[in-house]
């Protein structure tokens, strides 16, 4: 079956506990409009099912997301039905981290590499595989952060260490990312998918309000009163450095497995 024909976002209820899984392993589950707008739905979803008590997401393959599909399209060849604009961004990182309130945790099984850090990221929680990898992408794309990282990054790290890993881009590995903070928990490869489940297990038999109120609070805690606006500002300057001469310069040299070779234009 091809990714034309199957679904790129997999949900499966056990109980009370809700699975999505990214469904793109041929592109390490990278960020198509499709898939943003299923992970939308299913959050949405999940969210207004009063069965559901805890979310978790996780991704097919050997992947959690590689980021938003920066691949070129072959010539001739049809976009997605919708693009990254700013409204889906939007409804990603308020669907995951504030509109839901059940709790989320990620099970990350691979790399998470720019957006697709950004999207573990907005989950409340992370469980992390011994194989998982983390990269932030932007800088060595030539851009910002988007999809909410700059907002819940720090929260996560602190501002130095923000600010460090996102400007010093390298590969974490996943003992590093716990060093970080980036998870809260690592587990042997082989014993992963079983410990994300039972972890998100866990969680579901806590009493279903006192979660959903824990999630308020805490979020609430560290909420930007203009959050909308900056997660509208921050897309805004991704896409001004990704169209900016070093950001070409910066794609190109991805896929060319090159040194980029910046202007400053």
């Amino acid at each position: 079956m091809t990714e034309a024909t199957e679904a790129v976002l997999l949900e499966e209820t056990h109980g009370s506990v809700r699975i999505l899984t990214l469904n793109r392993p041929s592109k390490k589950n990278a960020l198509s409009g499709d898939l943003i707008d299923a992970i939308n739905e299913g959050f949405a979803s999940a969210a207004a099912d009063d069965a559901v008590r805890v979310v978790g997401l996780t991704g097919a393959g050997d992947a959690f997301c590689s980021g938003a599909d920066l691949a070129p399209k072959p010539p001739g060849a049809r976009s997605s039905r919708r693009t990254n604009t700013a409204d889906h961004v939007v409804q990603l990182v308020r669907g995951i981290r504030v509109d839901c309130e059940k709790p989320v945790i990620a099970g990350i099984g691979g790399i998470a590499i720019g957006a697709g850090l950004s999207l573990a990221l907005c989950a409340d929680m992370r469980i992390a595989s011994s194989k998982a990898r983390f990269h932030p992408g932007y800088a060595r794309a030539g851009s910002s952060p988007d999809c909410g990282l700059s907002w819940t990054l720090p929260q996560a790290i602190g501002h130095e260490s923000a600010m460090r890993f996102l400007l010093e881009p390298k590969m974490h590995g996943a003992d590093e990312a716990l060093a970080l903070g980036l998870v809260g928990e690592v587990v042997p490869e082989e014993a992963f998918g079983d410990a994300f489940f039972a972890y998100c297990q866990k969680i579901a038999e806590v009493a279903p309000l006192a979660s959903r109120q824990t999630k308020r609070l805490v979020t609430g805690a560290g909420l930007l009163a203009d959050l909308e606006d900056h997660l509208r500002n921050e897309l805004e300057l991704a896409r001004h450095a990704l169209a900016s001469e070093d950001g070409r310069e910066a794609v190109k040299a991805i896929f060319e497995k090159r040194k980029p070779e910046f202007t400053g234009r």
